[in-house]
């Protein structure tokens, strides 16, 4: 799973990234701008945003995510303990608030709650579809207890595909969410693992359920093309 920290102070931020390491792979930004513009790319499954930022509050970060439609689940960081501060917070569309400084534990726990609420999965560590089986920690595909051949890239897209199923995303959303923002390959590369994935979902009769928008990405839904 993906999560974005948005925190000016470097040394906290390097903190929770490393306190999160074993349940998230982590992007950060540094100032309400770069926030903004990394959370609008709609890749992330959780957010953690500090509310005084340079640039940009996060009050206002949160509020131009949920204008543009961006549901992705925010918890908020204050230094103070104020009703009215997180009043503010869940009227913008917080879905949970963290006072500093916390323990461990507790950001731990709260992240697992706000993911599991979202449709996450984090404790059980398998996604399923139909008969097919991700297993997230060893990094196994099944479909009827029969092992499916993927490289890390192709369970990452196919991981990608089932937790955002019946939702079109785009080649852009999966490019930087499986290879990165700074990656130097190019969203071609997105086309041919999907082309790869699935070649070797076709031998199970799965690939019918990854459908191709031209010029924009991909879906997986539960009907077939059978289904018309």
């Amino acid at each position: 799973m993906k999560l974005l920290i948005i925190e000016d102070d470097h040394h906290l931020s390097e903190t929770i990234k490393e306190t999160t390491e074993e349940m998230f792979e982590t992007e950060q930004a540094f100032d309400g701008e770069e926030g903004l513009y990394l959370a609008e790319q709609n890749i992330f499954d959780v957010i953690i945003l500090d509310i005084m930022l340079p640039e940009m509050n996060g009050y206002e970060v949160l509020k131009n995510l949920r204008i543009k439609g961006i549901t992705t689940p925010v918890m908020m960081l204050t230094a103070k303990d104020g009703i009215d501060d997180k009043i503010q917070g869940f009227k913008v569309g917080a879905d949970d608030y963290l006072v500093k400084p916390f323990h461990r534990e507790e950001l731990l726990l709260r992240l697992e709650v706000i993911v599991r609420r979202a449709g996450g999965m984090l404790k059980e560590n398998v996604l399923t579809f139909k008969d097919l089986q991700l297993n997230l920690k060893n990094k196994t595909a099944l479909i009827n207890q029969e092992l499916i051949k993927l490289n890390g890239k192709q369970f990452d897209l196919l991981e990608y595909l089932i937790n955002n199923k019946n939702t079109i995303l785009t080649k852009e959303q999966i490019f930087d969410r499986i290879w990165g923002f700074e990656s130097d390959t190019s969203t071609t590369v997105v086309e041919v693992y999907a082309s790869n994935l699935r070649k070797n979902l076709k031998t199970f009769g799965y690939d019918q359920y990854i459908k191709t928008f031209r010029g924009l990405g991909y879906m997986l839904t539960e009907s077939s093309d059978s289904d018309g």
